[in-house]
């Protein structure tokens, strides 16, 4: 037990400073490229900005001051550890964005601003999502929402609101391009959190349909390496059964497996599709 209970401080501090460390990133992306040219990426922060611009208000105040709320109903609804977590990453963040404000802007370029934004609070949040917490906002509000109606797809619930608050900043502020260039910051963000979580291994999968299927998953692990699967199928138009290779592989060997199979079977069968993620042996480990 007591074992145990080290562990679950251990975990709760490495995910305290990994949620500290996202909030940072995020604050840098907001105060140095979103904010100085009017634009966000939704949430609470697209209400503060436009506080800010139009009364004077400091930007973490405000995110603080709306979140209050929502940290009340989650220390009932979703634990005081998680609650805890996002409560020192809201707080953080806030404060982070104050201070960086006084700072001049990188870049008062908008389509700069919202491609390096975009992909410095991509950033952040991957961070903070691994460390299992968040910074408040339309995240905590779906998390919330979703203890009523488990049902409810957090990313549309997410894109919803944030499409609502970007649609304010345009109304607002009266210019159509920052709701463009604020869309590609989205955008931006969002690929970085996939490239976080999923990577950048560019893994493909293949399939060969061939009669000589042994003899090429023999040479294939000779020459290349790589391992495959035999599955068993049914040609429906031949009504043939028939052995089909399946093998994961990474693009630089892709050229050669081909050459491979055509040369043992030039009337070889061959898809080749993009895996989005391979976990195991040869390819990355979790």
């Amino acid at each position: 037990m007591i074992l145990e209970e080290k562990n679950k401080i251990k975990q709760f501090l490495q995910e305290a400073l990994g949620t500290i460390l996202g909030a940072v990133t995020m604050a840098i992306g907001t105060s140095l490229f979103l904010l100085p040219n009017q634009l966000s990426t939704g949430g609470f922060s697209g209400i503060a900005t436009i506080l800010y611009y139009f009364l004077n208000i400091p930007m973490g105040a405000t995110i603080l001051a709306l979140n209050i709320p929502l940290f009340i109903i989650a220390i009932y609804k979703l634990g005081k550890s998680f609650c805890a977590k996002s409560i020192l990453g809201t707080t953080t963040f806030s404060i982070a964005i104050d201070i960086l404000d006084k700072l001049s802007p990188l870049t008062q370029d908008r389509l700069l601003a919202c491609i390096y934004g975009g992909i410095i609070i991509g950033l952040g949040t991957s961070i903070i999502l691994k460390s299992n917490s968040s910074t408040g906002g339309s995240d905590l509000l779906s998390f919330i929402v979703r203890t009523y109606k488990p049902s409810i797809r957090m990313s549309r619930m997410i894109t919803i609101i944030d499409t609502i608050i970007v649609t304010l900043n345009m109304i607002f502020f009266r210019e159509i391009e920052i709701g463009l260039y604020s869309a590609i910051a989205i955008y931006l963000m969002g690929k970085m959190i996939d490239i976080v979580f999923e990577g950048i291994y560019f893994t493909k999968l293949l399939i060969i349909v061939s009669n000589k299927n042994e003899e090429i998953a023999k040479k294939v692990g000779e020459k290349i390496q790589r391992g495959a699967t035999g599955l068993f199928g049914k040609g429906m138009y031949t009504q043939e059964n028939k052995l089909i290779l399946m093998c994961a592989a990474s693009r630089g060997d892709i050229a050669r497996i081909k050459i491979i199979a055509r040369k043992i079977d030039p009337s070889s069968f061959i898809i080749i599709a993009n895996a989005r993620e391979v976990v195991g042996q040869g390819f990355k480990r979790e």
